[in-house]
Protein backbone atom coordinates (compact mmCIF):
# COMPACT_ATOMS: atom_id res chain seq x y z
CA UNK A 1 0.00 0.00 0.00
CA UNK A 2 2.87 2.29 0.51
CA UNK A 3 4.61 1.94 -2.51
CA UNK A 4 0.91 2.22 -4.58
CA UNK A 5 0.38 5.40 -2.38
CA UNK A 6 4.01 7.08 -3.21
CA UNK A 7 3.17 6.54 -6.81
CA UNK A 8 -0.05 8.27 -6.74
CA UNK A 9 1.59 11.40 -4.13
CA UNK A 10 4.48 11.94 -7.06
CA UNK A 11 1.87 11.80 -10.07
CA UNK A 12 -0.21 14.56 -8.23
CA UNK A 13 2.99 16.81 -7.20
CA UNK A 14 4.19 16.31 -10.95
CA UNK A 15 0.27 17.70 -11.96
CA UNK A 16 1.01 20.48 -9.61
CA UNK A 17 4.38 21.56 -11.40
CA UNK A 18 3.17 21.18 -14.56
CA UNK A 19 0.14 23.52 -13.03
CA UNK A 20 1.43 26.03 -10.90
CA UNK A 21 -1.70 27.93 -10.19
CA UNK A 22 -2.87 24.46 -7.99
CA UNK A 23 -0.01 25.91 -5.58
CA UNK A 24 -0.68 29.72 -5.98
CA UNK A 25 -4.69 28.94 -5.03
CA UNK A 26 -3.58 26.96 -1.99
CA UNK A 27 -1.83 30.17 -0.58
CA UNK A 28 -3.47 33.58 -2.24
CA UNK A 29 -7.15 32.60 -0.42
CA UNK A 30 -5.93 32.35 3.05
CA UNK A 31 -3.38 35.63 2.22
CA UNK A 32 -6.51 37.11 1.26
CA UNK A 33 -8.34 36.42 4.17
CA UNK A 34 -5.42 37.51 6.60
CA UNK A 35 -5.36 41.05 5.26
CA UNK A 36 -8.83 41.09 5.33
CA UNK A 37 -9.58 40.17 8.85
CA UNK A 38 -6.03 41.91 10.20
CA UNK A 39 -6.85 45.31 8.23
CA UNK A 40 -10.02 45.78 7.24
CA UNK A 41 -12.18 43.92 10.35
CA UNK A 42 -9.08 44.39 12.94
CA UNK A 43 -9.13 47.87 13.22
CA UNK A 44 -13.06 47.59 15.17
CA UNK A 45 -11.62 44.03 16.59
CA UNK A 46 -9.06 45.32 18.56
CA UNK A 47 -6.09 46.03 16.32
CA UNK A 48 -2.82 44.67 17.55
CA UNK A 49 -3.95 42.21 19.88
CA UNK A 50 -6.71 40.83 17.20
CA UNK A 51 -4.32 40.17 14.64
CA UNK A 52 -2.35 37.89 17.18
CA UNK A 53 -5.23 37.02 18.07
CA UNK A 54 -6.57 36.21 14.38
CA UNK A 55 -3.75 33.90 13.31
CA UNK A 56 -4.60 30.78 14.98
CA UNK A 57 -8.11 31.00 13.20
CA UNK A 58 -6.59 31.69 10.03
CA UNK A 59 -4.12 28.51 10.55
CA UNK A 60 -7.40 26.30 11.28
CA UNK A 61 -9.42 27.78 8.35
CA UNK A 62 -6.65 27.11 5.87
CA UNK A 63 -6.88 23.45 6.56
CA UNK A 64 -10.47 23.43 6.75
CA UNK A 65 -10.26 24.77 3.03
CA UNK A 66 -7.26 22.52 1.72
CA UNK A 67 -10.26 19.74 2.04
CA UNK A 68 -11.26 21.06 -1.35
CA UNK A 69 -8.38 20.40 -3.14
CA UNK A 70 -8.71 16.75 -2.12
CA UNK A 71 -12.83 17.00 -2.78
CA UNK A 72 -11.77 18.61 -6.16
CA UNK A 73 -8.93 16.39 -6.86
CA UNK A 74 -10.71 13.02 -6.52
CA UNK A 75 -14.05 13.92 -8.36
CA UNK A 76 -12.01 15.19 -11.55
CA UNK A 77 -9.94 11.77 -11.63
CA UNK A 78 -13.62 9.95 -11.33
CA UNK A 79 -15.17 11.92 -14.05
CA UNK A 80 -12.01 11.58 -16.32
CA UNK A 81 -11.86 8.13 -15.82
CA UNK A 82 -8.66 7.52 -14.09
CA UNK A 83 -9.97 5.96 -11.02
CA UNK A 84 -10.85 3.48 -13.44
CA UNK A 85 -7.42 2.95 -14.70
CA UNK A 86 -6.46 2.91 -11.48
CA UNK A 87 -8.79 -0.21 -10.79
CA UNK A 88 -7.81 -2.17 -13.27
CA UNK A 89 -4.22 -2.42 -12.46
CA UNK A 90 -3.17 -3.93 -9.29
CA UNK A 91 -2.92 -1.01 -6.75
CA UNK A 92 -4.59 -1.18 -3.10
CA UNK A 93 -7.68 1.07 -2.84
CA UNK A 94 -6.34 2.79 0.36
CA UNK A 95 -3.32 3.45 -1.28
CA UNK A 96 -4.90 5.69 -4.14
CA UNK A 97 -7.15 7.95 -1.76
CA UNK A 98 -4.27 7.99 0.75
CA UNK A 99 -2.03 9.01 -2.34
CA UNK A 100 -4.21 12.34 -3.52
CA UNK A 101 -5.07 12.96 0.90
CA UNK A 102 -1.00 12.38 1.14
CA UNK A 103 -0.17 15.09 -1.89
CA UNK A 104 -2.59 17.83 -0.54
CA UNK A 105 -1.20 17.54 2.99
CA UNK A 106 2.48 18.48 1.21
CA UNK A 107 0.13 21.45 -0.17
CA UNK A 108 -1.39 22.68 2.90
CA UNK A 109 1.86 22.41 4.62
CA UNK A 110 3.44 24.86 2.23
CA UNK A 111 0.52 26.85 2.21
CA UNK A 112 0.55 26.92 5.86
CA UNK A 113 4.09 27.79 5.90
CA UNK A 114 3.10 30.87 4.15
CA UNK A 115 0.44 31.55 6.83
CA UNK A 116 3.35 31.44 9.53
CA UNK A 117 5.43 33.86 7.64
CA UNK A 118 2.73 36.22 7.03
CA UNK A 119 1.38 36.45 10.54
CA UNK A 120 5.05 36.78 11.62
CA UNK A 121 5.46 39.87 9.08
CA UNK A 122 1.71 40.95 10.32
CA UNK A 123 3.02 40.92 14.20
CA UNK A 124 2.23 37.55 15.23
CA UNK A 125 4.15 35.77 17.63
CA UNK A 126 5.09 32.81 19.66
CA UNK A 127 5.01 33.71 23.43
CA UNK A 128 4.94 30.32 24.52
CA UNK A 129 7.79 27.82 24.28
CA UNK A 130 9.15 25.67 22.02
CA UNK A 131 7.32 22.28 22.86
CA UNK A 132 3.88 23.95 23.07
CA UNK A 133 4.17 25.47 19.26
CA UNK A 134 4.88 22.05 18.41
CA UNK A 135 1.95 20.59 20.15
CA UNK A 136 0.42 23.46 18.73
CA UNK A 137 1.19 22.94 14.85
CA UNK A 138 0.93 18.97 15.58
CA UNK A 139 -2.64 19.73 16.31
CA UNK A 140 -3.66 21.87 13.29
CA UNK A 141 -1.63 18.91 11.11
CA UNK A 142 -3.36 16.10 12.63
CA UNK A 143 -6.77 18.01 11.94
CA UNK A 144 -5.60 18.94 8.68
CA UNK A 145 -5.45 15.32 7.20
CA UNK A 146 -8.90 14.94 9.35
CA UNK A 147 -10.12 17.40 7.27
CA UNK A 148 -8.57 15.75 3.81
CA UNK A 149 -9.94 12.74 4.49
CA UNK A 150 -13.37 14.66 4.93
CA UNK A 151 -12.79 16.20 1.32
CA UNK A 152 -11.95 12.23 -0.29
CA UNK A 153 -15.54 11.08 1.10
CA UNK A 154 -16.90 14.23 -0.14
CA UNK A 155 -15.31 14.10 -3.80
CA UNK A 156 -16.20 9.81 -4.05
CA UNK A 157 -19.39 10.75 -2.92
CA UNK A 158 -20.45 13.44 -5.60
CA UNK A 159 -21.29 12.34 -9.37
CA UNK A 160 -18.87 15.18 -10.40
CA UNK A 161 -16.71 18.57 -10.41
CA UNK A 162 -19.63 20.63 -10.14
CA UNK A 163 -21.51 19.10 -7.55
CA UNK A 164 -18.27 18.00 -5.65
CA UNK A 165 -17.06 21.91 -5.44
CA UNK A 166 -20.77 22.98 -4.75
CA UNK A 167 -21.31 20.29 -1.48
CA UNK A 168 -17.48 21.45 -0.41
CA UNK A 169 -18.34 25.01 0.31
CA UNK A 170 -21.92 24.00 1.65
CA UNK A 171 -20.19 22.75 5.22
CA UNK A 172 -16.95 24.39 5.08
CA UNK A 173 -17.92 28.01 5.52
CA UNK A 174 -20.69 27.30 8.37
CA UNK A 175 -18.49 25.08 9.90
CA UNK A 176 -15.48 27.98 9.83
CA UNK A 177 -17.47 30.79 10.57
CA UNK A 178 -19.73 29.12 13.15
CA UNK A 179 -16.58 29.01 15.63
CA UNK A 180 -14.09 31.19 17.58
CA UNK A 181 -11.54 30.89 14.40
CA UNK A 182 -12.17 35.26 14.40
CA UNK A 183 -15.05 36.11 17.18
CA UNK A 184 -15.46 34.79 20.68
CA UNK A 185 -17.94 31.47 21.07
CA UNK A 186 -19.00 33.56 24.04
CA UNK A 187 -20.76 36.66 21.78
CA UNK A 188 -22.63 34.38 19.67
CA UNK A 189 -26.41 34.39 20.49
CA UNK A 190 -29.22 31.65 21.48
CA UNK A 191 -28.35 28.19 20.35
CA UNK A 192 -25.65 29.56 17.88
CA UNK A 193 -23.25 29.99 21.24
CA UNK A 194 -23.45 26.38 22.37
CA UNK A 195 -23.00 25.36 18.74
CA UNK A 196 -19.74 27.46 17.76
CA UNK A 197 -18.33 26.13 21.48
CA UNK A 198 -18.08 22.30 20.66
CA UNK A 199 -17.34 22.94 16.82
CA UNK A 200 -13.90 21.22 16.29
CA UNK A 201 -12.34 24.19 14.40
CA UNK A 202 -13.19 26.44 17.95
CA UNK A 203 -11.48 23.87 19.93
CA UNK A 204 -7.87 23.63 17.40
CA UNK A 205 -8.41 27.72 17.36
CA UNK A 206 -8.39 27.90 21.32
CA UNK A 207 -6.02 24.98 21.68
CA UNK A 208 -3.62 26.93 18.98
CA UNK A 209 -3.99 29.96 20.80
CA UNK A 210 -3.42 28.40 24.36
CA UNK A 211 -0.32 26.99 23.28
CA UNK A 212 1.19 29.97 21.03
CA UNK A 213 0.31 32.37 24.37
CA UNK A 214 -1.83 34.29 22.21
CA UNK A 215 -4.16 36.28 24.42
CA UNK A 216 -7.88 37.30 23.58
CA UNK A 217 -8.01 40.89 22.63
CA UNK A 218 -9.42 42.91 25.66
CA UNK A 219 -13.05 43.72 24.34
CA UNK A 220 -13.37 39.76 23.94
CA UNK A 221 -15.10 37.69 26.20
CA UNK A 222 -12.42 34.72 27.06
CA UNK A 223 -13.33 31.01 26.40
CA UNK A 224 -15.49 29.45 28.97
CA UNK A 225 -16.60 25.83 29.20
CA UNK A 226 -15.63 21.96 29.45
CA UNK A 227 -14.51 22.21 25.72
CA UNK A 228 -12.20 25.64 26.46
CA UNK A 229 -10.17 23.81 29.61
CA UNK A 230 -9.48 21.04 27.30
CA UNK A 231 -9.06 21.89 24.23
CA UNK A 232 -5.55 20.19 23.05
CA UNK A 233 -7.34 16.56 23.86
CA UNK A 234 -10.95 17.64 22.82
CA UNK A 235 -9.21 18.72 19.14
CA UNK A 236 -7.10 15.16 19.15
CA UNK A 237 -9.94 13.39 19.60
CA UNK A 238 -12.56 15.17 17.28
CA UNK A 239 -9.73 14.76 14.45
CA UNK A 240 -9.27 10.82 15.44
CA UNK A 241 -12.80 10.50 15.41
CA UNK A 242 -12.87 12.11 12.23
CA UNK A 243 -10.83 9.52 10.91
CA UNK A 244 -12.44 6.79 12.45
CA UNK A 245 -15.40 7.51 10.10
CA UNK A 246 -14.08 8.41 7.06
CA UNK A 247 -11.34 6.28 6.30
CA UNK A 248 -13.40 3.48 6.32
CA UNK A 249 -16.54 5.45 4.50
CA UNK A 250 -13.62 6.35 1.99
CA UNK A 251 -13.04 2.75 0.81
CA UNK A 252 -16.87 2.14 0.52
CA UNK A 253 -17.85 5.12 -1.66
CA UNK A 254 -14.70 3.95 -3.59
CA UNK A 255 -15.54 0.21 -3.51
CA UNK A 256 -19.23 2.01 -4.68
CA UNK A 257 -18.31 3.73 -7.55
CA UNK A 258 -16.03 1.67 -9.19
CA UNK A 259 -18.40 -1.35 -9.07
Amino acid sequence: MLTDTAVIVERNLLTVKRIPTLLVSATIQPLMFVFLFAYVFGATFGGGSYREFLMAGIFTQTVVFNAAFTTVGLANDMSEGIIDRLRSLPMSRLGVIAGRVSSDMLLGVIGLGVMVACGLAIGWRVRGSALDAAIAFGVILLFALAMAWVGAVTGLAAPNVEVAQSIGFLWMFPVTFLSSAFISAQSLPGFLRPIAEWNPVTAVATACRQKFGNASPPDFPPPTGWVADHAVGYSIGCSLAILAICIPLSLILYRRSTN
